[in-house]
Protein backbone atom coordinates (compact mmCIF):
# COMPACT_ATOMS: atom_id res chain seq x y z
CA UNK A 1 0.00 0.00 0.00
CA UNK A 2 1.26 3.51 -0.86
CA UNK A 3 2.45 5.47 1.89
CA UNK A 4 0.83 9.05 0.78
CA UNK A 5 2.05 12.19 2.62
CA UNK A 6 1.08 16.00 2.53
CA UNK A 7 4.54 17.32 1.31
CA UNK A 8 3.98 20.80 1.00
CA UNK A 9 0.87 23.39 2.05
CA UNK A 10 1.31 26.82 0.33
CA UNK A 11 -1.31 30.02 1.30
CA UNK A 12 -1.77 32.48 -0.90
CA UNK A 13 -3.23 35.49 1.19
CA UNK A 14 -4.12 38.02 -1.81
CA UNK A 15 -5.30 36.84 -5.22
CA UNK A 16 -2.91 36.12 -7.68
CA UNK A 17 0.33 37.15 -6.13
CA UNK A 18 3.12 35.03 -4.80
CA UNK A 19 2.42 32.49 -2.02
CA UNK A 20 3.20 31.40 1.35
CA UNK A 21 5.05 28.07 1.81
CA UNK A 22 4.07 26.83 5.23
CA UNK A 23 5.09 23.92 7.15
CA UNK A 24 1.64 23.96 9.03
CA UNK A 25 -1.94 25.42 8.70
CA UNK A 26 -4.87 26.46 10.17
CA UNK A 27 -8.32 25.23 8.32
CA UNK A 28 -11.07 27.57 8.47
CA UNK A 29 -14.73 27.51 6.86
CA UNK A 30 -13.35 28.83 3.56
CA UNK A 31 -10.12 27.05 3.56
CA UNK A 32 -6.85 27.77 4.60
CA UNK A 33 -7.22 30.65 7.02
CA UNK A 34 -6.10 34.04 5.43
CA UNK A 35 -5.99 32.56 1.76
CA UNK A 36 -7.16 34.50 -0.62
CA UNK A 37 -8.86 37.11 1.48
CA UNK A 38 -7.06 40.27 0.04
CA UNK A 39 -8.24 40.91 -3.80
CA UNK A 40 -7.13 43.59 -6.26
CA UNK A 41 -10.29 45.28 -8.37
CA UNK A 42 -10.02 47.56 -10.95
CA UNK A 43 -12.30 50.24 -11.61
CA UNK A 44 -15.54 48.61 -12.36
CA UNK A 45 -14.54 46.29 -9.20
CA UNK A 46 -13.64 43.12 -11.24
CA UNK A 47 -10.95 41.03 -9.90
CA UNK A 48 -7.56 41.79 -11.49
CA UNK A 49 -4.95 38.61 -12.11
CA UNK A 50 -1.65 37.71 -13.64
CA UNK A 51 -4.20 36.56 -16.75
CA UNK A 52 -3.53 40.38 -17.89
CA UNK A 53 -0.94 41.43 -15.51
CA UNK A 54 2.30 39.19 -15.13
CA UNK A 55 4.31 40.81 -13.03
CA UNK A 56 1.57 40.43 -10.16
CA UNK A 57 3.51 37.49 -9.89
CA UNK A 58 6.75 39.80 -8.64
CA UNK A 59 4.98 41.01 -5.65
CA UNK A 60 5.79 38.60 -2.13
CA UNK A 61 3.68 38.16 0.44
CA UNK A 62 4.78 37.39 3.94
CA UNK A 63 2.21 36.84 7.32
CA UNK A 64 3.49 37.46 10.31
CA UNK A 65 1.14 37.36 14.00
CA UNK A 66 -0.79 40.47 13.47
CA UNK A 67 0.65 41.64 9.80
CA UNK A 68 0.33 40.68 6.17
CA UNK A 69 3.81 42.45 4.83
CA UNK A 70 4.09 42.83 1.06
CA UNK A 71 6.97 43.51 -1.00
CA UNK A 72 8.03 43.86 -4.69
CA UNK A 73 11.28 45.07 -6.99
CA UNK A 74 11.79 48.60 -5.80
CA UNK A 75 9.20 49.46 -3.93
CA UNK A 76 9.07 49.77 0.24
CA UNK A 77 7.56 47.31 1.33
CA UNK A 78 3.36 47.25 2.53
CA UNK A 79 2.38 46.84 5.84
CA UNK A 80 -1.12 45.64 6.39
CA UNK A 81 -3.16 44.31 9.26
CA UNK A 82 -4.77 40.94 9.25
CA UNK A 83 -7.54 41.54 10.20
CA UNK A 84 -9.05 44.77 8.76
CA UNK A 85 -12.15 46.28 10.50
CA UNK A 86 -13.15 49.30 8.63
CA UNK A 87 -12.97 50.80 4.86
CA UNK A 88 -15.88 51.21 2.11
CA UNK A 89 -17.97 48.58 1.02
CA UNK A 90 -17.69 47.64 -2.75
CA UNK A 91 -19.56 44.68 -4.29
CA UNK A 92 -16.61 42.84 -6.12
CA UNK A 93 -16.66 40.22 -9.53
CA UNK A 94 -14.81 37.06 -9.40
CA UNK A 95 -15.73 35.13 -12.95
CA UNK A 96 -19.95 35.01 -12.45
CA UNK A 97 -20.18 35.85 -8.54
CA UNK A 98 -20.60 38.86 -6.10
CA UNK A 99 -18.95 39.38 -2.96
CA UNK A 100 -18.97 42.17 -0.93
CA UNK A 101 -15.86 43.45 0.32
CA UNK A 102 -14.13 46.89 1.91
CA UNK A 103 -11.26 48.60 1.15
CA UNK A 104 -8.13 48.83 2.45
CA UNK A 105 -6.84 51.87 2.31
CA UNK A 106 -5.06 54.80 0.04
CA UNK A 107 -1.93 54.03 1.10
CA UNK A 108 -2.44 50.19 -0.29
CA UNK A 109 -4.12 51.74 -3.71
CA UNK A 110 -1.60 53.86 -4.35
CA UNK A 111 0.99 51.36 -3.95
CA UNK A 112 -0.17 48.69 -6.21
CA UNK A 113 -1.08 51.22 -8.67
CA UNK A 114 2.24 52.17 -8.87
CA UNK A 115 3.69 49.11 -8.98
CA UNK A 116 1.47 47.34 -11.53
CA UNK A 117 0.97 50.48 -13.65
CA UNK A 118 -2.39 50.62 -13.94
CA UNK A 119 -5.08 51.83 -11.04
CA UNK A 120 -6.31 49.28 -9.17
CA UNK A 121 -7.67 48.94 -5.47
CA UNK A 122 -6.69 46.34 -2.82
CA UNK A 123 -10.03 44.99 -1.43
CA UNK A 124 -10.23 42.47 1.95
CA UNK A 125 -13.43 39.80 2.19
CA UNK A 126 -15.31 40.36 5.61
CA UNK A 127 -15.99 36.61 7.00
CA UNK A 128 -19.49 38.11 7.38
CA UNK A 129 -19.39 37.94 3.47
CA UNK A 130 -20.29 34.68 2.86
CA UNK A 131 -19.34 33.20 -0.67
CA UNK A 132 -20.90 29.98 -1.29
CA UNK A 133 -19.51 27.35 -3.95
CA UNK A 134 -21.36 26.29 -7.15
CA UNK A 135 -23.43 24.43 -5.93
CA UNK A 136 -23.50 21.69 -9.29
CA UNK A 137 -20.20 20.80 -7.33
CA UNK A 138 -20.64 21.19 -3.87
CA UNK A 139 -22.57 20.97 -0.61
CA UNK A 140 -24.58 23.95 0.60
CA UNK A 141 -22.31 24.93 3.19
CA UNK A 142 -19.53 24.86 1.19
CA UNK A 143 -17.55 27.98 1.30
CA UNK A 144 -14.49 29.82 -0.44
CA UNK A 145 -12.97 33.45 0.23
CA UNK A 146 -11.82 35.05 -3.00
CA UNK A 147 -10.55 32.17 -5.26
CA UNK A 148 -11.34 31.18 -8.20
CA UNK A 149 -13.87 28.99 -6.98
CA UNK A 150 -12.82 26.07 -4.69
CA UNK A 151 -11.20 26.60 -1.51
CA UNK A 152 -8.39 24.18 -2.24
CA UNK A 153 -6.21 22.63 -5.08
CA UNK A 154 -4.21 19.84 -5.15
CA UNK A 155 -1.36 18.02 -6.65
CA UNK A 156 0.93 15.19 -6.39
CA UNK A 157 4.69 15.56 -6.84
CA UNK A 158 4.37 12.71 -9.29
CA UNK A 159 2.14 14.68 -11.74
CA UNK A 160 4.44 17.70 -11.89
CA UNK A 161 7.50 15.03 -12.10
CA UNK A 162 5.53 12.80 -15.17
CA UNK A 163 4.64 16.95 -17.01
CA UNK A 164 8.29 17.77 -16.51
CA UNK A 165 9.13 14.40 -18.14
CA UNK A 166 7.19 15.34 -20.81
CA UNK A 167 8.37 18.61 -21.49
CA UNK A 168 11.79 17.92 -20.94
CA UNK A 169 12.08 20.66 -18.48
CA UNK A 170 11.96 21.20 -14.47
CA UNK A 171 9.06 23.61 -13.55
CA UNK A 172 8.50 24.35 -10.48
CA UNK A 173 5.31 23.46 -8.72
CA UNK A 174 4.57 27.35 -7.69
CA UNK A 175 3.52 27.91 -11.24
CA UNK A 176 0.69 25.83 -10.63
CA UNK A 177 -0.46 27.51 -7.26
CA UNK A 178 -1.45 24.58 -5.28
CA UNK A 179 -2.74 24.64 -1.85
CA UNK A 180 -2.00 21.10 -0.94
CA UNK A 181 0.89 18.69 -2.46
CA UNK A 182 0.96 15.01 -1.41
CA UNK A 183 3.63 12.57 -2.39
CA UNK A 184 3.74 8.58 -3.05
CA UNK A 185 1.30 8.00 -5.15
CA UNK A 186 1.63 7.62 -8.80
CA UNK A 187 1.55 10.78 -11.25
CA UNK A 188 -2.09 11.89 -11.66
CA UNK A 189 -3.57 9.09 -9.27
CA UNK A 190 -5.52 12.21 -8.13
CA UNK A 191 -7.56 12.43 -11.18
CA UNK A 192 -9.20 9.24 -9.78
CA UNK A 193 -9.84 10.27 -5.85
CA UNK A 194 -13.20 11.80 -5.09
CA UNK A 195 -12.83 11.53 -1.22
CA UNK A 196 -9.61 11.49 1.08
CA UNK A 197 -8.71 12.24 4.34
CA UNK A 198 -5.43 14.38 4.98
CA UNK A 199 -4.63 14.04 8.80
CA UNK A 200 -8.31 14.35 10.64
CA UNK A 201 -9.02 16.20 8.20
CA UNK A 202 -11.66 14.74 5.06
CA UNK A 203 -12.14 16.42 1.59
CA UNK A 204 -13.80 16.29 -1.97
CA UNK A 205 -12.63 16.12 -5.53
CA UNK A 206 -15.49 17.03 -7.32
CA UNK A 207 -14.27 18.41 -10.80
CA UNK A 208 -10.32 18.90 -12.50
CA UNK A 209 -8.68 21.85 -12.64
CA UNK A 210 -8.89 23.72 -15.90
CA UNK A 211 -5.66 25.43 -16.52
CA UNK A 212 -5.35 29.68 -17.85
CA UNK A 213 -2.49 30.77 -18.90
CA UNK A 214 -1.12 31.65 -15.40
CA UNK A 215 1.30 28.45 -15.12
CA UNK A 216 3.66 30.12 -18.35
CA UNK A 217 4.54 32.89 -16.42
CA UNK A 218 7.73 32.26 -14.45
CA UNK A 219 7.20 33.70 -10.89
CA UNK A 220 10.91 34.42 -10.69
CA UNK A 221 10.94 36.97 -13.35
CA UNK A 222 7.40 37.48 -14.46
CA UNK A 223 8.14 36.12 -18.16
CA UNK A 224 5.52 34.23 -20.43
CA UNK A 225 6.80 31.22 -22.14
CA UNK A 226 4.71 28.47 -24.16
CA UNK A 227 5.32 25.44 -21.06
CA UNK A 228 3.61 24.27 -19.58
CA UNK A 229 0.20 24.80 -21.81
CA UNK A 230 1.84 23.38 -25.20
CA UNK A 231 2.56 20.19 -23.13
CA UNK A 232 -0.79 20.06 -21.52
CA UNK A 233 -2.74 21.01 -24.59
CA UNK A 234 -0.95 17.02 -26.08
CA UNK A 235 -0.95 15.51 -23.17
CA UNK A 236 -4.36 16.72 -20.85
CA UNK A 237 -6.41 18.39 -23.15
CA UNK A 238 -10.23 17.58 -22.98
CA UNK A 239 -13.35 19.32 -24.25
CA UNK A 240 -11.47 22.06 -25.31
CA UNK A 241 -9.40 22.94 -21.92
CA UNK A 242 -6.27 21.25 -20.28
CA UNK A 243 -6.50 20.16 -17.04
CA UNK A 244 -4.04 19.58 -14.36
CA UNK A 245 -4.30 19.43 -10.65
CA UNK A 246 -8.09 18.69 -8.76
CA UNK A 247 -10.34 21.71 -7.26
CA UNK A 248 -10.77 19.81 -3.48
CA UNK A 249 -13.73 20.86 -1.08
CA UNK A 250 -13.29 20.11 2.85
CA UNK A 251 -15.64 18.46 5.37
CA UNK A 252 -13.66 19.61 8.51
CA UNK A 253 -11.40 22.20 10.34
CA UNK A 254 -8.44 22.14 12.20
CA UNK A 255 -4.91 22.20 11.09
CA UNK A 256 -3.27 20.81 8.58
CA UNK A 257 1.13 19.87 8.99
CA UNK A 258 3.51 18.46 6.61
CA UNK A 259 3.79 14.88 6.74
CA UNK A 260 0.30 14.32 7.61
CA UNK A 261 -1.12 11.38 5.98
CA UNK A 262 -3.17 10.52 3.31
CA UNK A 263 -5.80 8.20 3.47
CA UNK A 264 -7.77 7.52 -0.18
CA UNK A 265 -11.48 6.66 1.25
CA UNK A 266 -13.49 6.24 -2.42
CA UNK A 267 -12.28 6.45 -6.01
CA UNK A 268 -14.00 6.99 -9.11
CA UNK A 269 -13.28 7.43 -13.11
CA UNK A 270 -10.51 9.53 -14.31
CA UNK A 271 -11.57 12.93 -14.33
CA UNK A 272 -10.95 14.73 -16.74
CA UNK A 273 -11.84 11.20 -18.84
CA UNK A 274 -8.57 11.86 -20.55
Amino acid sequence: MANIVLSDIYVYPVKSLAGIRVPSWTVVETGLKYDRKWMLIDSEQHFLSQRHLPHMALIKTVLTETQLILSAPSMDDLYLSLEPTTGDIINSTIWHDQVDTITISAEADEWFSRFLDVECRLVYQPDRAIRRVNPAFAKPEDQTALSDGFPFLLISENSLAALNQAMQLNLSISRFRPNLVVSGCESYAEDFWREITIGKIGFRLPKPCSRCAVPTIDPETGKIGKEPLTTLNRTRKWQNKVYFGQNTLHDGLGVLLVGDSVHINLTGNQQPPL
